[in-house]
Order: C-alpha cells, then structure tokens, then sequence
C-alpha cells in the first residue's frame, strides 16, 4: 500500500513545486530555460555566448613592430657584425646586373624584420635627396649613427650596408659573402657618386636621423579605428538582457 502511495506523492510535490516558481517542470530541465539560475553555467541560449568572432584573433592585439623608432639612438650593436670579417671577400659579378637587383632589393621592405621598413624609407625611392651632406665623402668615413651604435670611428660603404641591416632595419647582417650584399653596396655606391646635398630645409635628414620620424606611424592598422569594434554583436547592448526575465530577480 505505501509502495504504491509513496511515487504518487512525489508526483504531486514535483508539480507544486514548478507551479510555486512559475515554470514547468520540463521547463526548469532544460539548459535553455529562460530563467536558469544566474550561478550555473552561461545560458547556451544566448546570442551572447558565442564567442566574439573578432576576440580570437584581433589584429590590434599584437604589438605595433613600428611602436619604437628603430633608427632611434640609445642601443648599441656588435661592431663585429657589421665589419667584414678578414679573409673573407665580397661577392664578384656582373655590374649591370648587380645593379639592377640592387635597386629592387633597396626598395624591398621585406629585408627588414618588421616587413614595413626599405632602404627607401629613410633614403627615397632614388635615393639621391635624402641622405646626409657627409654621404659625398668618400669611404671609408666617419658616420655619426655609427659611431654611437657600434664604437666604429670610421666605417665602409659596404659595412655602412650592414649597419642600416641590423639597425634600422632591425635585422641579421647579410653574409658577407653574398650576392645580396653585392648589389646592395654596389647600387648604394651609385647613389653616393651621383647625390647632391639639398638645402639643410628641405633635407630630412638634417638632424643627423634619417628616421627621426617614424616611418610606421600610418601603417599601424590600429591606430585609427579597431577593425572588429563593429563585428562584436554584443559590444554596443547586450541583445540578451531585456529577454531575460529572470533579469530583475
């Protein structure tokens, strides 16, 4: 007799019970009940929950590579990587086609380890205009950038090369060796015979930096607006909150 009361009686508290919280019982099972309990998990029902399409990969969160000027003074390099070990010698080829490579590698930002930095970024695009009036010495010179980054009193045209490689450009020197380097100094030594110094008001360079401007400023795609500020459908108002009636309780 009480075998058979006992399962009927849980029947009618289990449904007082759901009338007293105003859901029904299948209801109050199920992860997509409106009202679920604000300390259980986050409600899987909400347009919310997705994960915001741009929080796993937001292009502003790495780290600007153009923050820091990278042709500012201050940190000092190895002289020895950028003065041409001895007996080693520098790569022999034809000039014309030396040249020719030369020119493309001077404009290629690609050399520098950020991506965003050439030759012709600090120099110009001939490169015949923006150099500092103590380009027309000949080499080797002294050279103030070097001479406060590296200790080096006086330096070669071809180790010049180097210098702006891992200074500027924040990169490994090019093998001594190479071809690269080859037609990089021998373009670099075409630039030198054929540059004019300008008037010190039109010369960027006249505070001995040629990059004393940041030449990565505008190329942050950051700094004017985040691209995925729009794409969070939940950045501007929570489409959830006025859907919840258990919001107020």
């Amino acid at each position: 007799m009480n075998t058979q009361i006992k399962p009927i009686k849980a029947a009618i508290l289990s449904a007082i019970f759901g009338a007293v919280i105003g859901m029904p019982v299948a209801m109050a099972a199920s992860p997509c009940a409106p009202c679920a309990p604000r300390a259980s998990k986050r409600n899987p029902c909400s347009p919310c929950a997705a994960k915001n399409p741009c929080a796993a990969k937001n292009p502003c969160a790495a780290k600007n590579p153009c923050a820091a000027n990278p042709c500012a003074a201050g940190s000092h390099i190895d002289a020895k990587l950028v003065t041409r070990p001895k007996g080693t010698t520098p790569y022999k080829g034809n000039k014309q086609a030396l040249l020719k490579e030369g020119e493309k590698l001077w404009n290629n930002p690609k050399l520098s380890s950020s991506g965003n930095i050439s030759c012709a970024t600090c120099h110009g695009t001939n490169g015949t205009n923006l150099f500092l009036p103590s380009f027309t010495k000949p080499y080797p010179h002294r050279v103030q950038m070097a001479v406060d980054n590296a200790g080096l009193q006086s330096i070669t045209l071809e180790e010049m090369v180097q210098f702006c490689m891992v200074k500027p450009m924040q990169a490994q020197p090019l093998p001594w060796n190479s071809r690269e380097l080859a037609a990089l100094t021998t373009y670099t030594a075409k630039l030198h015979k054929a540059y004019k110094p300008t008037a010190a008001g039109n010369n960027p360079c006249a505070a001995k930096n040629p990059c004393a401007a940041n030449p990565c400023a505008a190329k942050n795609p950051c700094a004017v607006k985040n691209p995925c500020a729009a794409k969070n459908p939940c950045a501007a108002k929570n489409p959830c909150a006025a859907k919840n009636p258990c919001a107020a309780k």
